[in-house]
């Protein structure tokens, strides 16, 4: 299928050939037939990208400020892959969108194939001939919709939230300010529901485009002699209302000028991108006014639980959630008692939407709506993508399954160039990383379907994808006879892991799982000094907070932090004793959202040796995440965040110290692949893999349990 997409760092924007996107649960497939342009969001991102390197870094500070601090903490071989893993991705344009369902996903009860839908959702709702949208960024329509007005979806609702949250009754008054797409939304919604309604733009092209269509009952440019004045006559020398700001500025003169045309008590809604940090007097402070934020949709967005999975909000107690806003206007428009067919002052056939952007970026012209049309006749291929006119094959024949951050910087880099190793395809959630990570690392082809990258050409599959599917992939893989290196976890359940091990024993391939830092070189040398004695450990993580809302924190997508990450450090003390953890107790500070990421961990092994985990969530950035410290037989030692490792013993303390953090990722890329070709095994013992990933379920037991041991 084609999507249009963007390179961040050169500005190139191409409509290109990409897989067929994924239909994951819940999910609902769509053929587009028109997609909207948001020359606010959409412009600006396109504006960034046109500029040079300093120029974007000028727009960015804080994201300049993170690549910084990685190059501090990790050095500039990762740095430099994170930057452009950035820069050199297609990224995707659009989230507002209408067309026809063409497939529905497991789960999905509200639509059928053949519904005319309209959809929403940056990365849902692309410019791309065919979209995939979870149910709660989707709405279905009468049969006889215009799809073209439809296709305003997403600002629709956006406009539609600014006005709620200006929350006026039938006879008030609002002044808009900005009358671009978002504030004409909102002036056409707010005429409807009997709201005076006033629009002001620098733009006279603007106001007259408003007051021509009669959207709003006076129109003003912001410098026309006497603003306020005429605002104050139009609200019987009240003042407004409510102002809703729909423009986007950097100046101050929005927030302001809404302060001195809003009644006492009145409310202002930052509806588009403006600084807030108005004057305090005379206006704002005296007339003791409202500051209200309008975000995007409405109730939901940003909320993995609804916008992912599809779990609603209960009606009586949130009335107006992010989709009833999208019904709600659609809705107006079906009844006509909104009329939006002036909006689009422009239309472009998709194959010529760069014109279209160039429109937006130029303003060679005056413009509101644009939309994108498609060829709905055109046939939509599911077939895998060839990306390299080679199909070299060797003794290893890889494919990926998820090639997101991790593994483009610390999986793919690291395969060697080899005659023995051969790259077969890439599967990923969305179409436009699983071509350019095909193209830019030289796989055969990017894959619509897990079929393509378990046939016959794949004897060895990367699995980097959410943690929530790490272990059906690798059960999929491994009756497809594959051997199998997957991120960590091994998987979430224990059920699934009872599946595993009977898969493993029938199919007896390698299973290797992501356990990195045992094959750091500072732990290499650690190990060798302190031997097969038994030891006591500890080992100390200052992880930092991750916010309950964000998908490692949700039980089950990520599985939380302690599967999801707490077994990286389990597996490091399991290979430094030499020994299989046999017994665990833990215990969780308690927080209000019950997330268990800051706790400690007591872990009893087999040989006798015994280590503790620390793992924090609540300490200071500014302290080092890693510290190990271990002590055998009159030995101690110290690594530090693997830059630093200092060995104890008779006489002088002896120290080893590296320029860059290294946690052995490369090292043990390097090791799974020699293991394959010397003698097909894995580097790692699966017993060891499997046992670690037991001692994570025991953890979470023992923390049920109130820290009571547990043996594993």
């Amino acid at each position: 299928m084609q999507q249009l997409t963007q390179k961040l760092g050169s500005g190139d924007m191409v409509i290109q050939d990409v897989p067929y996107p994924q239909l994951g649960k819940g999910m609902v497939i769509v053929k587009n037939h028109y997609s909207i342009i948001s020359a606010g969001t959409e412009g600006s991102t396109v504006v960034a990208a046109r500029k040079s390197l300093i120029g974007k870094a000028k727009e960015r500070p804080q994201q300049v400020k993170q690549v910084v601090d990685t190059l501090k903490k990790q050095g500039p071989v990762q740095t430099y892959r994170a930057v452009m893993k950035k820069l050199d991705a297609y990224s995707p344009l659009g989230y507002s969108c209408a067309g026809e369902v063409i497939e529905v996903g497991e789960g999905v009860t509200e639509f059928e194939v053949g519904d005319k839908v309209a959809c929403a959702g940056a990365g849902y709702a692309n410019h791309a001939e065919i979209v995939s949208v979870p149910v709660n960024l989707c709405v279905k329509l009468k049969n006889e919709a215009d799809l073209k007005d439809a296709a305003y979806n997403t600002v629709g609702a956006i406009s539609m939230q600014g006005v709620r949250q200006a929350d006026l009754r039938l006879g008030e008054s609002c002044v808009i300010i900005g009358l671009g797409l978002l504030g004409q939304l909102a002036a056409l919604i707010l005429k409807a529901s009997g709201v005076t309604t006033i629009g002001v733009d620098v733009s006279e092209a603007a106001v007259k485009q408003a007051v021509e269509n009669k959207v709003v009952d006076l129109g003003l440019t912001r410098n026309a002699p006497g603003a306020e004045a005429q605002i104050l006559d139009a609200t019987n020398g009240h003042g407004a209302d409510a102002v809703i700001i729909a423009a986007a500025t950097s100046s101050l003169d929005p927030i302001n000028f809404a302060g001195a045309i809003a009644r006492k008590k009145g409310k202002v809604v930052v509806l588009g991108a403006v600084p807030t940090g108005f004057d305090r007097d005379p206006y704002w402070y005296r007339k003791e006014l409202e500051l209200k934020m309008a975000c995007s949709y409405g109730p939901g967005r940003y909320d993995l639980n609804y916008e992912e999975k599809g779990i609603d909000y209960p009606l009586p107690y949130v009335r107006w959630t992010e989709k009833r806003n999208m019904e709600a206007f659609q809705d107006l428009i079906a009844s006509k008692r909104i009329d939006i067919g002036y909006l689009t002052t422009h239309e472009f056939e998709f194959d010529n939407a760069k014109a279209a952007f160039d429109l937006v970026v130029s303003k060679s012209e005056p413009f509101t709506g644009i939309a994108l049309k498609y060829d709905t006749e055109r046939s939509v291929s599911k077939e895998k993508i060839a990306t390299s006119e080679h199909e070299k094959l060797g003794k290893i024949n890889i494919s990926f399954i998820g090639a997101g951050s991790y593994a483009q910087g610390n999986l793919l880099p690291n395969i060697p160039e080899s005659s023995e190793i051969g790259r077969v395809g890439v599967l990923t959630n969305t179409g436009t990383t699983s071509k350019r990570v095909a193209e830019k690392f030289k796989f055969q082809f990017c894959a619509t379907k897990e079929e393509d990258v378990l046939d016959d050409k794949t004897n060895t599959v990367f699995v980097a994808t959410r943690h929530d599917s790490h272990g059906p992939f690798v059960l999929k893989s491994l009756k497809a006879n594959k051997n199998v290196f997957v991120e960590k976890p091994l998987c979430l359940l224990e059920s699934e892991l009872d599946g595993i091990i009977e898969a493993q024993s029938e199919a007896n391939k390698a299973v290797m799982v992501g356990f990195n830092r045992r094959f750091s070189p500072l732990t290499t040398q650690l190990k060798k000094v302190i031997g097969d004695n038994p030891m006591t450990m500890i080992y100390r993580i200052n992880a930092g907070a991750i916010p309950k809302g964000i998908w490692i924190q949700d039980a089950e997508i990520g599985g939380g932090r302690i599967l999801g990450e707490v077994c990286h450090f389990i597996d490091y003390l399991t290979y430094l004793s030499g020994s299989l953890p046999i017994k665990v107790s833990a215990a969780a500070l308690l927080d209000a959202n019950q997330l268990n990421d800051t706790l400690n961990i007591m872990i009893q092994f087999e040989n006798g040796s015994n280590g503790v985990i620390g793992y924090y969530a609540n300490g200071s950035k500014s302290m080092s995440k890693e510290y190990v410290e271990v002590f055998s037989a009159g030995m101690s030692a110290t690594l530090n965040d693997f830059k630093e490792l200092k060995i104890f013993g008779k006489g002088k303390p002896k120290k080893t110290k590296i320029l860059n953090q290294n946690k052995g990722q490369k090292e043990m890329v390097t090791a799974f692949i020699d293991g394959l070709l010397n003698n097909g095994q894995a580097p790692i013992p699966f017993t060891e893999i499997v046992s670690v990933t037991k001692a994570s379920f025991k953890v979470l037991e023992s923390i049920k349990r109130g820290g009571e041991q547990v043996d594993i």
